[in-house]
């Protein structure tokens, strides 16, 4: 299926819903007479001489010696900042993306899936430090994109941490851990929770702290359903929708897009190209990425149940 026009995408049905000296000159001075010529001194009388009338001896004015005259002092000029120039565009990137679901603390009825979606406070610590300890540096899916598509360089060990659904461990867990170790997180999530601030997700109040702290707050659908099938209305309303309201509130730019439970469909993909996303990231699994699958990116999820050692065999691929 191919994409609608821009034009149409742009007046969606529903996505409205969403949109909340002068120099004075010195007078001229006549120029000296001649002085007379000298004669002969008088000759000397018995008349005692005369007492001499006091003259008044003029005082001298001094010449004005002109202030010597300050070089201008040059205008600093600021030291450009290095300008990062792409390099050759390369073939592919290994780069694992890592997806996060809960992190948090288990709930007592919690069941098999939660329990598998949800790692515990320490444990992701450890695996923060992990990465910390092997020399891996977090940076984002635009980073990527900017490294495959026009050779922009990235960190030769780079990793993408995701959290999906906007749940509000994201704040109270994982955002305080990522600043501590310097690390930045991209988190997929949902307007609806955000609009009505369900006590389980992030409020649009806790996403802009987030944005404003270098996070990266991008979009999960307005709602979390599985967007196969849909009409095109639809899915402008679920993928604009939220694109648009993550921006109002943020501030920040979304370019990237996670599916609900991973499903997607072409009819999907053509929205999402329209509407002006640069990819989006399923829950298949893989490390490897290339220009051409920036819409199927594949992830390596980490499970609650993993050892510290498992995490890190995921990470590494083996």
């Amino acid at each position: 299926m191919n994409a609608r026009p821009l034009t149409r995408l742009l007046i969606p049905t529903g996505a409205l819903l969403l949109l909340i000296g002068v120099a004075i000159p010195f007078a001229q001075v006549p120029a000296p007479s001649p002085l007379p010529t000298p004669t002969a001194p008088p000759t000397r009388t018995a008349t005692p001489p005369p007492t001499p009338t006091p003259t008044c001896t003029p005082t001298a004015t001094s010449t004005p010696t002109p202030a010597p005259t300050t070089p201008p002092t040059p205008t600093p000029t600021a030291t450009p900042t290095p300008t990062i120039t792409p390099g050759p565009i390369p073939d592919s990137a290994e780069v694992p993306i890592l997806m996060y679901h809960y992190v948090e603390e288990l709930p007592p009825d919690a069941d098999r899936l939660r329990r598998d979606l949800t790692v515990s406070p320490e444990n992701f610590e450890a695996q923060l430090q992990y990465l910390v300890d092997a020399g891996y540096q977090t940076i984002t899916l635009s980073d990527l994109y900017r490294y495959l598509t026009q050779g922009y360089g990235i960190p030769e060990q780079s990793v993408v941490l995701t959290f999906d659904d906007g749940y509000r461990s994201a704040y109270t867990v994982v955002f305080p851990l990522l600043e501590q170790y310097n690390f930045v997180g991209t988190f997929f999530v949902l307007a609806t929770p955000a609009h009505f601030e369900a006590p389980d997700y992030l409020t649009w109040a806790m996403m802009a702290e987030m944005a404003h702290a270098g996070m990266d707050v991008q979009g999960h659908g307005r709602d979390h359903v599985d967007l196969r099938g849909r009409s095109y209305d639809y899915l402008v309303y679920q993928t604009l929708g939220i694109k648009e309201a993550v921006e109002f509130h943020t501030g920040q730019d979304v370019r990237f897009f996670c599916y609900p439970s991973g499903q997607y469909d072409q009819a999907l993909i053509d929205v999402l190209r329209s509407a002006g996303y640069w990819g989006a990231v399923t829950t298949e699994h893989g490390r490897i990425h290339t220009a051409d699958r920036l819409f199927t990116l594949a992830r390596v999820r980490i499970r609650g149940t993993d050892s510290l050692e498992a995490f890190v065999n995921r990470l590494e691929g083996r």
